[in-house]
């Protein structure tokens, strides 16, 4: 999650507090250079302003990038947002945050961040937003946003084979509800319908979508794309 001069440097300063027959087994020290690490050297910055922020009660501005084809961050938009939590999740780290523009959570990667300011303004409190007024409920973070698409939750059910039985455990854990049908399981699940759209395709040969219909209809949809793309 750090760059690959970052992880450099961190590594050497841990050797030299080892003894010289430690040292002579470090064989991949450089291998970091290789490694896939974003370049945003902002990124401890970041985690300091954040903390602060959050601690102080105030908004943040930053701006949000995307990488483009020559593999740098690209501007994408400028934010105002109220911090509340920084979140690992999917082996990515996360800003979850109300965008002050659309008055809604939303998850921003942290690597993606660059430019970002304290402001003198106070943050909004999270437990004002709607459906956060006990707070933040981290096993629906986990189980419903696979991909952490800040849609709301909603009721999926799907049929799948017995040999994805241990991915759906492990992306939506006590969040699915599972009973077997013939050869096949169906599923259960509160989820967002943009997440679950990518988390389908993704097991397309296993996995079929029966609830809701407007979800069947737009995987559907874009198996008819693939399909003309491959012709």
């Amino acid at each position: 999650h750090i760059t690959a001069q970052y992880s450099k440097q961190l590594i050497e300063k841990l050797c030299a507090l080892s003894n010289k027959y430690f040292r002579s087994h470090v064989k991949n020290i450089y291998s970091v250079n290789d490694w896939s690490k974003t370049d945003n050297a902002a990124l401890f910055l970041n985690i300091d302003i954040i903390d602060g922020a959050i601690e102080a009660g105030k908004k943040v501005t930053f701006v949000y990038n995307k990488y483009g084809a020559d593999k740098k961050l690209h501007k994408t938009s400028d934010n105002i947002a109220s911090p509340y939590q920084l979140i690992l999740h999917n082996q990515r780290y996360y800003l979850m945050a109300c965008n002050e523009r659309w008055g809604s959570i939303t998850y921003y990667r942290l690597d993606r961040i660059t430019d970002m300011r304290l402001s003198d303004e106070a943050a909004t409190p999270l437990r004002s937003l709607k459906e956060y007024e006990s707070g933040i409920n981290y096993k629906e973070i986990a189980t419903s946003l696979p991909y952490m698409f800040a849609t709301k939750p909603e009721h999926v059910e799907f049929l799948c084979d017995g040999s994805v039985i241990d991915q759906v455990v492990d992306w939506f854990g006590d969040n699915a509800r599972i009973s077997q049908q013939g050869e096949k399981f169906k599923v259960s699940v509160n989820v967002s319908l943009m997440a679950m759209e990518y988390w389908a395709m993704q097991y397309l040969n296993a996995v079929e979508v029966i609830f809701p219909q407007s979800l069947r209809e737009k995987i559907a949809a874009n198996l008819h794309a693939a399909i003309e793309k491959y012709r």
